[in-house]
């Protein structure tokens, strides 16, 4: 696979595009990161030739639709005749950027009857055996019937010398494939594995997975997990569509070895980077929304004891709670053994550490909040001090003779240094900062708060480095950051990411967007592209820990390294940094991506002539 460095544009006037997949306007995980940010590169290609197909699984969605007219082109026409049978489809315009064509059905709506037939033959046909009451592959059983149906209606309607392609992405949308190559349909398939459903499993429970690979018997380790329907629909779409496609060699080795076949192409992630004409606007809003990082901080801290922000570094990591896939155990680890250094070098930094993830909590806890309202009680009170100074003060040197300043204390009632005093003493706490924000519902299980337990990393005020574990994601209705998640990145200094198990890797990549460096694995596509591709990606501010062949000790005390090092950079060495992150981020927009995708599609519409 060779690096692209230019995107040219190649056109397909000719062939029909169609795209489905179960995160098309329906955010479940990365791959509506996927879907969504590729939009105008695939229309800047395809034009009104291309359509994304997916669930129409919640009237929330409207808002983010524009209806379109049915009878104005093939797609519509297809749906309308879908509609006129009784289904529940929709087509319209998806109002992000790209405002591309999309034909969402709604799952729901298939008759129990209808259901039980389509899955008999799924077993008759392709050996598919169907679980009778598991409500997910329910629902993809019935998206997969009706995007079959509407691929019907759509051929009738396509001229026959008229090429088409139906790009599938994943288990939950792949099934279609197995219809089409057994009627001989003249469409041509793509499917996409994001990540294998077992590869992911695996990883979780299996201490070497990586090295035991090429052993494992996928149908045994398959009902193993109790996932062998899942399993069996992502093999045989693996090995009837007429291209396999991957997103990281990574990911490649898996389809090798648990779906046996070699993916014939590898299409990396990309992300649509927005870029500043001047270097000064991103470094701007590193400081703004690092500001407001403060703010948090001085409310969860400060009751206890207070630190010298000017020399804080704000790191975090991120993702979906895998403990040990996402590499949450090996960052913890680290953390604590630079929290050991940092404190016996007697250093003069602070690390305000952040895990921001989702897990199940019943409320935010009333100390936290608490403590951040009486802060705010405290900024008002300091605001309205300053307004009776600043008007005494102007009305004091209108008369007074000489030029000396006068006392400023005098200028404030007894009323406003009353509670000013009280406030403040009321704030203050002996007691340790929360590492935890929330109240989790099984807190006692929580691998995060264990392991910070069971080391004593609770926030003591000699500890350098600090935590903050939020189970939430954050965005701009949150009560303690009222920001969104983007504006958050922007405003810390470093993201930590070493994945045990990461087929591609979002997080790093939007952290080189934001202009922020990140740290990621050998193990991560992300990581692996790095170091296939851009081997200078150090310069880049980008560090990739070694964990494929190394101990969990020896990548711990890596990360640990990594992390150190950081903090050893001055104020100037840390501008640069992000200058270049920020610089070299456009080699992952998608205008340069997308030609891996072309380079499939043009391999499929060959293959056709």
């Amino acid at each position: 696979m060779s690096k692209r460095t230019t995107a040219s544009p190649r056109k397909f006037p000719a062939a029909y595009l169609i795209e489905v997949s179960w995160e098309i306007c329906n955010q479940v995980g990365g791959i509506y990161t996927v879907m969504r940010s590729k939009v105008p590169a695939m229309v800047a290609n395809w034009g009104t030739n291309y359509c994304m197909l997916g669930p129409y699984v919640g009237r929330a969605i409207q808002a983010e639709l524009e209806p379109l007219d049915q009878t104005a082109d093939v797609f519509g026409q297809a749906a309308a005749k879908l509609r006129n049978k009784g289904y529940d489809v929709h087509y319209a315009e998806w109002l992000v950027t790209g405002r591309p064509r999309v034909v969402l059905f709604n799952p729901h709506v298939i008759e129990d009857k209808t259901l039980n037939v389509v899955k008999y033959l799924l077993w008759k046909n392709h050996g598919i055996g169907m679980p009778a009451d598991n409500a997910l592959i329910n629902d993809v059983v019935s998206l997969a019937f009706q995007v079959k149906m509407f691929l019907d209606e759509l051929m009738a309607l396509i001229e026959p010398e008229r090429p088409v392609i139906a790009h599938f992405h994943e288990w939950m949308a792949g099934l279609p494939i197995l219809d089409i190559r057994r009627e001989n349909m003249r469409i041509k398939t793509i499917f996409t594995t994001h990540a294998t459903q077992l590869g992911r499993h695996l990883a979780i429970n299996s201490p070497m997975f990586y090295a035991h690979l090429p052993f494992f018997k996928w149908e045994e380790e398959a009902r193993k997990f109790n996932i062998e329907t899942e399993v069996r629909i992502e093999f045989t779409c693996a090995n009837k569509a007429d291209l396999l496609t991957t997103v990281s060699a990574v990911t490649a080795r898996e389809c090798k070895h648990l779906l046996k076949r070699n993916p014939e192409y590898i299409l990396p992630n990309g992300l649509n980077i927005e870029r500043f004409e001047a270097l000064f606007e991103f470094q701007n809003l590193h400081a703004t929304y690092k500001d407001e990082i403060h703010q948090f901080v001085m409310g969860h801290f400060f009751q206890s004891y207070s630190f010298d922000l000017d020399k804080t570094m704000y790191f975090f990591t991120s993702g979906r709670y895998e403990f040990k896939n996402k590499g949450f155990d090996l960052t913890l680890e680290a953390l604590y053994r630079l929290n050991q250094r940092l404190k016996a070098e007697n250093a003069d930094v602070t690390v305000v550490m952040f895990f921001v993830t989702r897990r199940d909590f019943t409320h935010i806890r009333p100390e936290v909040l608490q403590s951040r309202a009486v802060m705010e009680e405290i900024r008002q009170t300091c605001m309205a001090i300053e307004r009776q100074v600043g008007k005494r003060l102007f009305l004091e040197s209108t008369v007074r003779e000489d030029h000396r300043l006068p006392n400023l204390s005098d200028f404030v009632d007894d009323y406003w240094k009353l509670r000013y005093r009280r406030i403040i003493q009321s704030w203050k706490s002996k007691k340790n900062p929360d590492v935890l924000t929330h109240q989790l519902v099984d807190e006692e299980h929580d691998e995060i708060y264990q392991f910070l337990k069971s080391r004593n990393m609770l926030n003591h005020a000699d500890d350098k480095v600090k935590i903050v574990y939020h189970p939430d994601f954050i965005n701009s209705s949150s009560p303690l950051f009222a920001m969104e998640y983007n504006q958050f990145v922007r405003g810390c200094n470093l993201g930590i990411f070493p994945s045990y198990y990461e087929p591609w890797g979002y997080t790093p990549l939007e952290c080189m967007a934001s202009g922020i460096p990140a740290i990621t694995s050998d193990l991560s596509g992300f990581g692996d592209y790095l170091l296939h591709h851009l081997p200078q990606h150090e310069d880049y501010g980008l560090h990739v820990i070694e964990r494929g062949k190394r101990t969990f000790d020896y990548s711990a005390n890596q990360l640990m390294e990594v992390m150190y090092n950081f903090l050893q950079q001055s104020r100037r060495e840390r501008i640069m940094q992000r200058n270049n992150v920020e610089n070299n981020s456009g080699i992952f927009d998608w205008l340069n991506l997308i030609s891996y995708y072309q380079e499939a599609y043009q391999a499929l519409l060959r293959s056709d002539a």
